[in-house]
């Protein structure tokens, strides 16, 4: 199918590759090291990748990420403006200061390229949140939609995706600094799960906890029902993702599908790639929605 525009994204996006390029989306990838080496954010490519890269975790590693630079966004984006205009959507500027690399590289390749578009937008959102921001806009484009309506939609929506996220395991928070020693012991023995979500600038907010896996998945949906598009008659697109916990992402689907029974097509789940795990570890369960407009920090 020729499309009106290309539409491209990067890989923390945390869909599968093949359904991404599936859906006919250029992907630029980022990378993390761990024990010194350098690893590609791999989104299901080599199905060894992110088992090892839990092993890594396991065996004690930390990994860092870094930005995607100046160059490397100059590198992906001339590629593409060889082809067209290009509606490129960040990863969200409360995880990463990237989004300024690429509007330096957009400037840069606007005086090679005058007569093309280059349009970058902050998705403010992160993930399979990001991923869903993604799909949403290659169903506009695919439906005929220009590059200017795409990203009118894509920045009139990008705070109205929802990320509900809870974790069950918090080893890896006391290990990386995150959570001291003595919170997160005591936690652990108590069952208690911190519920957390993205603010309206895409930065993580813990505002509760609860006691067990069955609390955490009912204080999620509750959630999801006072802020989704129709509360329990919701019927747009729902992502679910998890790092290294699929039984509690598919018991969050099953959950799902009872409380929101028009919910469009398949609730997707998705593993979290390497970049955001690398930050929350493994025992998180996500869930995406289009809502009201996300809101700030109440504290």
């Amino acid at each position: 199918m020729e499309h009106p525009f290309i539409l491209s994204c990067e890989s923390t996006v945390d869909l599968p590759y093949a359904y991404v390029t599936g859906r006919d989306i250029p992907v630029l990838f980022y990378t993390y090291q761990a024990e010194e080496t350098t690893y590609t954010d791999d989104m299901g490519r080599d199905p060894k990748a992110l088992p090892h890269f839990y092993d890594l975790l396991a065996g004690g590693a930390l990994p860092t990420t870094s930005q995607i630079n100046q160059y490397q966004y100059e590198e992906f984006f001339d590629g593409l403006l060889k082809k067209g205009d290009v509606l490129h959507i960040n990863f969200g500027s409360g995880m990463t200061g990237s989004v300024n690399n690429a509007r330096l590289a957009a400037e840069t390749l606007r005086e090679k390229y005058p007569g093309r578009r280059l349009e970058i937008i902050d998705s403010l959102c992160s993930s399979s949140g990001y991923g869903m921001l993604v799909d949403y806009a290659a169903d506009l484009r695919d439906k005929g939609c220009s590059l200017e309506e795409t990203a009118r939609w894509v920045r009139d929506h990008c705070k109205r995706v929802h990320h509900q996220f809870f974790s069950t395991q918090l080893d890896f928070y006391r290990r990386s600094g995150r959570m001291s020693g003595a919170m997160a012991t005591l936690a652990t023995i108590l069952n208690i799960c911190p519920i957390m979500r993205l603010d309206d600038g895409g930065r993580i907010i813990a505002y509760d906890k609860v006691r067990g896996k069955k609390n955490a998945i009912r204080r999620t949906l509750d959630t999801m029902e006072a802020h989704a598009e129709g509360g329990a008659d919701y019927a747009g697109k729902c992502f679910v993702c998890h790092s290294n916990c699929l039984a509690e992402a598919q018991a969050t689907k099953a959950a799902l599908e009872e409380r929101f029974p028009h919910i469009d097509g398949d609730i997707r789940i998705c593993d979290i790639g390497t970049i955001i795990a690398s930050h929350c570890g493994p025992g998180t369960v996500a869930v995406f929605f289009l809502g009201d407009e996300r809101q700030p920090d109440e504290k």
